[in-house]
């Protein structure tokens, strides 16, 4: 199994740029960290799903202790719940939670955009441009865990101008949680033809230095995300019901 190239904060240490980058597999834990990651955030790992040390650590062809350190790994990032002597499931998708999670995501997102614009760089955009970029052509090919890679990597190379280490360390579990619910909103061409907009919006914004723009732009795009997702979530509970 081809272990996909994933942002998991908890298996690796942060460098200058903040989460943005290509994580290095040292251990079999991250391996299996990594690899569980993107099984839950590709849906392929369920909402609601038991996490079985005995069947996981025999998909993963390893011993149980990296998969034990993995799922514990994913529990502090808010993915997974592990309740003693009762086992380990993945977190279930729930419309309160998609709500507190992008009201989370405003209130770090925001913070941080407002202190990256202003100290932008010509190397910030260099970065942000050429992850935007990346996200495009995955996304065009299919390549969904690429492209979740490359959205990431856009996002926190515009935050990583904040130059706080600490904002970048608080945002990741929201992030991550987050992440989770784009994979339930809606797929349409329309809809990425309207994120990519909104993007180009805020590297735009960055671009010229100017925190307001781009706290707005990205007040917009959050909103409309959250949107996105609350409204395939309604759909689905009222298909259900």
């Amino acid at each position: 199994m081809t272990t996909p190239l994933l942002i998991v904060a908890v298996s690796r240490r942060l460098d200058a740029d903040g989460p943005a980058g290509t994580p290095t597999h040292r251990t079999l834990a991250d391996a299996a960290t990594a690899q569980l990651h993107e099984a839950i955030l590709a849906g392929d790992l369920a909402a609601g799903s038991a996490l079985r040390l005995t069947d996981l650590a025999e998909s993963l062809g390893m011993s149980m202790m990296p998969v034990r350190e993995a799922i514990r790994r994913l529990e502090s990032l808010g993915l997974v719940e592990v309740v003693p002597h009762k086992g380990a499931w993945v977190r279930e998708l729930t419309l309160d939670d998609a709500h507190d999670t992008h009201e989370m995501r405003l209130l770090l997102e925001i913070t941080a955009i407002e202190r990256a614009a202003p100290r932008f760089t010509d190397r910030d955009t260099e970065k942000a441009r050429a992850a935007l970029d990346r996200h495009v052509s995955a996304s065009q090919l299919g390549d969904q865990a690429a492209a979740r890679q490359a959205h990431t990597d856009y996002h926190f190379a515009i935050y990583a101008a904040a130059g706080s280490r600490w904002l970048l360390r608080a945002l990741e579990p929201v992030w991550q949680n987050s992440e989770r619910y784009r994979f339930a909103g809606t797929r349409s061409p329309e809809a990425a033809a309207e994120r990519h907009r909104e993007h180009q919006a805020i590297l735009a914004a960055c671009m010229a230095r100017d925190a307001v723009a781009a706290a707005d732009a990205l007040r917009v795009h959050i909103h409309n995300s959250r949107s996105r997702v609350i409204q395939k979530m309604t759909r689905l509970d009222d298909k259900d019901a």
